[in-house]
């Protein structure tokens, strides 16, 4: 038995498949409910979301999803430096904390495709090509994914600025890479400070343009209060995307994911 034989034996079938195809209504995206990382104590009612922060008809699940892709085409249409980003390709989408550390994962943005828009790319001689993500016939570029509750419990400010520091990150040609620079720290230039002061800048621009104070109001809310409001936060919960090898020899298992930013 060839050595690629073994390999796709070794693979479970979803991490083999290329294309993951949702479709309304009949196979919609997968949604969770996210659970809190610590229980919450019994002599201590949970925080009351003051009434003047709208987040949606309260009793009702909190689609966290929905709102932050709301507030992001927004964001694109009023931020210059964002305006080559088509919210549409994007998925948006939450992963569960496993701890109630305020440290760690908040958000990340995965490209779903290579340098140039590329779909494959060699590596030691195996072709690879990442995973394609669609919802009926829209193919989706990059998936933006918030670490829940974690990204919720943090302040108004470091909600935000974190969403431009995701987007930001897209690349201006918008082809399902990534904004590269040039040098040694292609990714987030040479400064990391100066990176998170250029957000900070963009977010403060964005609050003086005056936008609807309701697409971002979600912003203001930390976890307890939408449980007390809503009863429970939803969020898309999809694979993180895979390189999947095409051909060539094989060592081992397939790569295992995109080059990820948080």
């Amino acid at each position: 038995m060839s050595a690629a034989r073994r390999l796709q034996e070794k693979v479970p079938p979803s991490a083999r498949t290329l294309v993951f195809r949702w479709s309304e209504p009949d196979n919609p995206l997968p949604v969770r409910v996210i659970q809190p990382t610590s229980p919450p104590r019994a002599a201590a009612p949970l925080a009351a979301a003051p009434p003047w922060w709208p987040s949606g008809p309260e009793g009702a699940p909190f689609d966290f999803c929905g709102h932050v892709r709301r507030l992001c085409a927004d964001v694109a249409a009023r931020c210059a430096a964002l305006a080559h980003v088509d919210v549409s390709r994007l998925l948006f989408g939450v992963t569960q904390a496993r701890s109630a550390c305020p440290h760690g994962l908040q958000a990340r943005v995965t490209p779903l495709r290579f340098p140039n828009g590329r779909l494959t790319r060699q590596r030691r001689g195996v072709t690879y090509q990442v995973q394609r993500y669609f919802l009926g016939s829209h193919e989706f570029l990059y998936q933006v994914t918030f670490c829940l509750p974690r990204f919720l419990d943090a302040s108004f400010d470091e909600k935000l600025i974190t969403l431009f520091h995701e987007l930001y990150h897209i690349s201006p040609v918008f082809d399902g890479d990534l904004r590269r620079y040039q040098g040694r720290y292609a990714l987030h230039s040479h400064s990391q400070r100066d990176y998170d002061e250029q957000m900070t800048d963009l977010a403060r621009a964005y609050l003086a343009s005056k936008p609807d104070p309701g697409l971002h109001a979600f912003l203001r809310l930390n976890f307890g209060q939408f449980l007390g409001r809503h009863g429970s936060v939803v969020g898309v919960v999809v694979p993180r995307p895979k390189l999947i090898p095409l051909s060539g020899p094989v060592n081992g298992v397939a790569a295992d994911g995109m080059l990820t930013l948080t």
